[in-house]
């Protein structure tokens, strides 16, 4: 009986607050169309389209998702002055324009600019939507929330890469930018006009929420009150975190981005490793269903530290192994990390610093991440050109995760004051 608590405790989140998580959800999934592992498919068309080298095709990525990044924290933080509704269908407008302009692009200063607008709307401003939305307005159930929103990206990790390939090769890849265009403008933004139709109202941490779902209705932050963006940057704990938040988007968008180079070099075919995403996906699922429980209960801080171990694990098998079975246990492995990301790192900013200014802080975090993920592929692809083995170049990453892992515990090993109170260099 009580294995299934944390089910039927998902099924009453969904029956009181369903609308809001429903409008997660769908910003986790239409995220996709401006994530690397979507983008990458149409790649090889975009190469021959454009007479593009590897090189030059990773140039046109890494420049369009580096000013991505360099705007990411302006525009993120417009999700704390203005009204959800009118915020979120201004980021959908923006995924249509970025879609139909790569569709309608003839040069390759037009296909950077159309890189910017996807990784932006996409990747950047539908994720943050996504993500922000839980963490701010989910007090006591900021842990299943965020999980439920997250299935998201699981179905678009799992489905749309399969799907591109199909209509690229019935439709081309013009014609299938365009058609997600459309489908935005038609499902997506009436959808999500009807799911925002009410501004949400944040749940209150001092008084239990309606309908408690596991008899504890308490939040695990003990501030007083929200810190400002500022004042997060002068906490030193910030810096010590910061490595580790960054290691997912730097290594898996590494990972992904030369998975068939990868391949090749341990003779496996493309399809054996593209084909095993539904692997991946199926862990973050699992792994984000699980703990969002844990995380109401116990907090998302507690959870944090421990995201990197698995990752580290699983690049080490894939860097070890040459057999193609490595797969399976490398994507359960990768799986499992980003689905205790995906739940627990939105839940650790509304511990630490509050709900209030939570869209300025998280548009930050997220732009020095996408600039993580512009880095990764560069990395790699570095160390791979300069002849470093493809082993030896996996094992820089499995370091990286453990020394970032040292560096979390240390900043959240003891119980520091969790606000700036009066004589605080941060309260000024």
């Amino acid at each position: 009986m009580p294995a299934r608590v944390p089910f039927s405790a998902y099924i009453r989140l969904l029956s009181r607050r369903g609308r809001l998580v429903a409008f997660g959800f769908v910003f986790a999934l239409v995220s996709s169309f401006g994530q690397t592992f979507f983008i990458g498919v149409f790649g090889p068309s975009l190469q021959r389209e454009f007479n593009l080298s590897h090189t030059g095709w990773s140039t046109v990525y890494l420049l369009g998702t580096l000013t991505s990044a360099a705007v990411l924290p302006w525009s993120g933080k417009r999700i704390d002055t203005t009204g959800l509704r009118r915020y979120a269908i201004g980021v959908l407008i923006l995924l249509i324009g970025a879609a139909a302009t790569l569709a309608a692009t003839n040069a390759v200063m037009m296909l950077v600019v159309a890189i910017f607008l996807l990784r932006h709307s996409g990747q950047g401003l539908a994720s943050h939507v996504s993500v922000t939305t839980m963490a701010r307005y989910f007090s006591a159930d900021r842990g299943r929330a965020i999980a439920l929103s997250s299935l998201g990206m699981s179905l678009g990790e799992a489905a749309l890469p399969i799907a591109a390939v199909g209509i690229i090769g019935a439709i081309g890849w013009r014609w299938t930018y365009a058609s997600i265009a459309i489908l935005v403008a038609v499902l997506f933004v009436p959808l999500v006009g009807f799911l925002a139709n009410q501004q949400p109202k944040i749940e209150s941490s001092s008084a239990p929420s309606p309908g408690p779902l596991d008899g504890s209705d308490h939040d695990h932050s003990t501030i007083s009150r929200s810190w400002t963006r500022s004042e997060v940057l002068r906490d030193s704990r910030f810096y010590l975190l910061l490595p580790g938040l960054l290691a997912p988007a730097l290594i898996i968008t590494a990972l992904f981005f030369h998975h068939l180079t990868l391949a090749a070099g341990k003779g496996w075919s493309p399809a054996w490793i593209t084909g095993s995403y539904v692997i991946y996906a199926a862990s973050t699922t699992v792994v984000a269903l699980v703990c969002g429980p844990i995380i109401d209960r116990i907090g998302g801080t507690r959870m944090v530290p421990a995201m990197l171990v698995p990752i580290a694990l699983g690049v080490l098998a894939l860097a070890l192994f040459e057999n193609k079975w490595v797969v399976v246990p490398y994507f359960v492995l990768i799986g499992i990390s980003i689905g205790i990301a995906h739940t627990s790192v939105a839940a650790m900013w509304a511990e630490l610093y509050g709900v209030i200014h939570i869209g300025a802080i998280r548009s930050m975090v997220t732009a020095l991440a996408v600039f993580a993920s512009a880095l990764g592929p560069l990395i790699l692809g570095a160390l791979i050109d300069a002849g470093v083995t493809e082993q030896s170049a996996l094992l820089v990453f499995v370091v990286y995760a453990m020394i970032a892992t040292v560096l979390m515990i240390v900043a959240l090993r003891s119980p520091r004051p969790l606000a700036p109170t009066p004589g605080h260099p941060s309260a000024s």
